[in-house]
């Protein structure tokens, strides 16, 4: 690898709500300093074609890579979705790129279940990469997607547990398709923050799944099988971006991520991501 091994992880998504990847990279590796980006300018990616998801998440891979990045974390499921494959292949084996779909697929299929649920974009569902990544490694796997396009926006409009985002649920999680699953995943790095009510609504039938917990052992498995571990002796950074600020945006980091933090804002052009001018 051609980074420097003590340089920050670098973390984007098409908004905040991959905070939740990078809190919980930062809490199991405190040690590690992360930057960032959140790629508010075009946000819902859910909603744009994949060649130009696939565009944006190779523009902001430069940006990071410039910055030091010895690592790439894509904590979105629809840019895991559409332009993973881009990435890797532009980027070769100079660093690693971890995504949220390959390390959930990869522990799901270490379990027994038999009929799984996937919820996420209306890209992520249609792409189909979780069936397909599913069953190449468990063909008895029978796994059925919904778009659940509602649940992002809500979420980051503050309706959580509460009379609102329970009859949204209610009315997604009463698919047909889903009657009889065992398992169900959160393929879209907000749901966390309702897993919680989700698993209220099925009352133990049903076992619910996020990319977290796997995605920070794929990341721990990366630092170790690349040597790149930071020195425990040197004071971890963390800074966030984004491309489009707002006030709402900064407000919401608290709930994503636990404490409410200072977004600086990236000037977004074709030539390149370059730090806004205050």
């Amino acid at each position: 690898m051609a980074t420097a091994k003590h340089g920050p992880i670098g973390i984007f998504d098409s908004g905040i709500g991959g905070l939740t990847v990078a809190a919980g990279i930062s809490q199991a590796l405190p040690q590690e300093s992360i930057i960032y980006l959140g790629d508010t300018a075009h946000l819902p990616y859910g909603e744009k074609s994949p060649e130009a998801i696939a565009n944006y998440a190779l523009h902001i891979s430069r940006f990071l890579v410039e910055q030091g990045c010895k690592m790439l974390v894509i904590a979105c499921n629809t840019a895991s979705a559409a332009a993973l494959g881009r990435l890797k292949a532009y980027w070769g084996d100079r660093l690693p790129i971890v995504d949220v779909i390959t390390p959930l697929v990869k522990s799901m299929a270490q379990k027994n279940y038999k009929k799984v649920g996937v919820i996420g974009t209306k890209v992520t569902t249609r792409i189909d990469q979780y069936p397909q990544q599913l069953q190449a490694l468990r063909p008895d796997i029978a796994v059925s997607s919904l778009a659940t396009g509602m649940l992002a926006s809500m979420i980051e409009e503050g309706f959580i547990n509460n009379a609102v985002s329970q009859a949204v649920l209610h009315q997604y999680l009463s698919y047909p398709d889903f009657q009889d699953i065992e398992a169900l995943l959160l393929a879209c790095t907000h749901y966390p923050l309702i897993r919680p009510e989700i698993e209220a609504f099925y009352e133990g039938r049903v076992a619910v799944f996020d990319s977290i917990a796997a995605v920070v052992e794929e990341v721990k498995a990366q630092l170790v099988q690349n040597d790149m571990q930071a020195k425990t002796d040197l004071a971890p950074l963390a800074q966030f971006y984004v491309t489009d600020y707002t006030p709402s945006f900064e407000k919401a980091t608290a709930l994503f991520y636990k404490r409410k933090l200072h977004l600086q804002e990236l000037d977004w052009k074709e030539e390149g991501l370059s730090f806004a001018k205050t």
